[in-house]
């Protein structure tokens, strides 16, 4: 069995009767497309899953999506018309270099083990001043923070593998330029947005 059929089988377990569901989809969906913009961009959508969030900023962009999950896959194929390829963001990924205007990874990094070779496919296919956008946990958000002390891991998610503090997340996107950070999600955010929200949404562009 190669590594994609044993990531398509472990997320399919994984997800089982919740395919639809994405952490925090409805609050980052807004600000995650105002991020990608358009209409008229060519966008790459890493971890797509069955579109939840893709479907925000699928209208009048043409949207390539990839996830390991293939009937995460067929879902967001058959829900939003988009091309979907079954593809492991860690590994090569069968596009040409410099093919997108946009690339979003929307909850993938935590995901994987090694998140800087993903990153370094952002780059090769990202056109010359293209945008990165997404988000990852706030794993250092204050009530995991209470679960650390406890004794407990911070993450409750077992496929999390990787925790990002905003300087991890920045030196990750460090061969980027303007690279932005900010704090979204939960309902306390807006008292103490480090502390208290659950997902760092992020920006960034590549070099000229």
């Amino acid at each position: 069995m190669s590594r994609l059929e044993r990531l398509n089988e472990r997320y399919r377990a994984h997800h089982g009767d919740r395919q639809e569901f994405v952490f925090g989809a409805d609050d980052r969906a807004g600000l995650i497309a105002r991020l990608v913009g358009g209409p008229g961009l060519r966008v790459l959508d890493l971890g797509c899953r069955t579109g939840a969030l893709t479907r925000h900023y699928a209208t009048g962009n043409t949207v390539v999506g990839v996830d390991v999950d293939r009937s995460a896959l067929d879902a967001a194929a058959e829900r939003l018309g988009i091309e979907t390829v079954w593809a492991d963001a860690e590994e090569e990924l069968p596009f040409p270099d410099e093919s997108f205007d946009v690339v979003v990874a929307g909850e993938l990094l935590e995901h994987l083990a090694d998140p800087g070779a993903a990153v370094r496919n952002v780059l090769r296919v990202l056109k010359p001043e293209g945008r990165f956008v997404g988000s990852v946990p706030n794993a250092f958000r204050l009530k995991s923070r209470i679960r650390f002390v406890a004794g407990r891991h911070p993450e409750t998610d077992a496929t999390h593998l990787q925790l990002f503090t905003p300087t991890a997340l920045a030196r990750l996107l460090s061969d980027f330029d303007d690279v932005r950070i900010q704090f979204a999600v939960g309902r306390f955010a807006r008292w103490h947005r480090r502390l208290m929200a659950r997902v760092q949404v992020f920006t960034a562009r590549k070099p000229a």
